[in-house]
């Protein structure tokens, strides 16, 4: 495997598992698809500092087009307090879907640096898209380089959200309140 295409959820989570891939001489194309991060404002900030930091490491960035608030929301709509597999699922069959299109060989997902995000559901959702799609899942826990990836960020001014991403995780962090 040498092509590998990296679902990305913003800038700071990306820059110690683009490292870490391309040191282990991986050719890393970073892949922006969040329809779950709300509002559009905070899509935008973190988007923008993913554009940042590709510009400054001169990452490839392939950027989806459109905005698929409405499918996260169709996606989740019922089962808000145990949203996260819907949203993990939408994400990475459309990372595994483009990767087959663009021919990579393999693709894999930043969350896998987070100690918030499920390992399991993550690795059993990126194994069975892969069989479906044809690039095989890249699994790695990446969480040892958590705390360097907000080292690294902050050296490049990175801006760094305060919540996961989606409206209920904003609600429950900063609201106090448990979906």
């Amino acid at each position: 495997m040498s092509s590998i295409l990296l679902h990305v959820c913003c800038g700071p989570c990306s820059t110690y598992v683009v490292k870490s891939l391309q040191d282990k001489g991986l050719e890393v194309t970073a892949f922006w698809y969040n329809p779950n991060i709300h509002p559009f404002r905070e899509h935008q900030l973190r988007l923008e500092a993913m554009q940042t930091f590709a510009r400054a490491t001169n990452l490839p960035l392939v950027i989806a087009e459109g905005y698929d608030m409405l499918k996260y929301f169709q996606a989740v709509v019922g089962h808000e307090s145990n949203r996260c597999p819907d949203c993990y699922r939408l994400r990475l069959a459309k990372t595994a879907e483009v990767a087959q299109e663009r021919g990579f060989e393999a693709f894999t997902t930043t969350l896998l640096i987070s100690p918030y995000q499920k390992h399991d559901l993550l690795r059993e959702l990126g194994e069975q898209f892969g069989k479906e799609k044809g690039p095989s899942f890249y699994y790695e826990d990446f969480r040892p380089g958590f705390r360097e990836s907000h080292r690294l960020s902050r050296e490049l001014g990175l801006y760094h959200q305060g919540y996961c991403g989606c409206v209920y995780s904003e609600w429950e962090r900063y609201g106090k309140v448990k979906i």
